[in-house]
């Protein structure tokens, strides 16, 4: 990715939860801030049945004595992708602490990142890594199927924020559009004084 003073906005849509895991881990062990959005349309290769198998082996995993001690089942796609790069991280160390704190996950895009460019890892991308002929589910599907229950809110608010982006757009299209039609009207009036500037090297 290369080090940035700010973090760096990352949408996770179509991303292989794995291997963006892995890319954002190295990335936060050398020093940047990284921020993930969008982590309901992230993918995991491997069917829904499987995974979901999978995950409801992982939630009978408890401390007999008290379960409150943990493991602790995390159910939002952010937090369940913030454990995934803990993972790959010595978190346990001050330097593997001072990194996981670097990382933010998030389920949609919140307010404050929607106007910031956002970035995409190439090698972990879904239709780069993984073979066509191969199952992949969604980890927001996933995530509702086994207790988290706000992906009707996060879709409701994505809506919104991508209707928002649209008539955003279309008004800068419109003012564009408009620019250019006044300059055409007014370039009669303008062109002796363009000539003038063009002699002095503006153009």
């Amino acid at each position: 990715m290369g080090f940035s003073a700010k973090p760096i906005i990352v949408d996770a849509k179509g991303h292989l939860m794995g291997r963006l895991a892995a890319v954002v881990a190295k990335e936060l062990l050398l020093g940047q801030r990284i921020v993930v959005v969008r982590c309901e349309k992230m993918n995991i290769s491997g069917s829904f049945y499987r995974n979901k198998l999978k995950y409801l082996s992982f939630l009978r995993k408890r401390c007999n004595v008290n379960p409150k001690r943990g493991p602790f089942h995390l159910r939002a796609p952010g937090k369940i992708f913030w454990r995934v790069v803990r993972g790959m991280l010595p978190h346990k160390t001050y330097r593997g602490k001072q990194a996981l704190m670097r990382l933010r996950a998030y389920e949609g895009v919140p307010p404050k990142y929607q106007k910031v460019k956002r970035k995409v890892v190439p090698c972990s991308m879904r239709v780069n890594c993984l073979d066509p002929r191969r199952k992949f589910c969604e980890l927001g599907r996933l995530s509702a199927e086994v207790g988290w229950k706000y992906s009707a809110v996060i879709e409701a608010l994505e809506q919104k924020r991508k209707a928002r982006g649209l008539m955003f757009v279309k008004s800068k299209r419109e003012e564009t559009n408009l620019r250019r039609q006044a300059f055409k009207n007014i370039k009669d009036k303008i062109e002796p004084y363009q000539k003038i500037l063009e002699a002095y090297g503006h153009k």
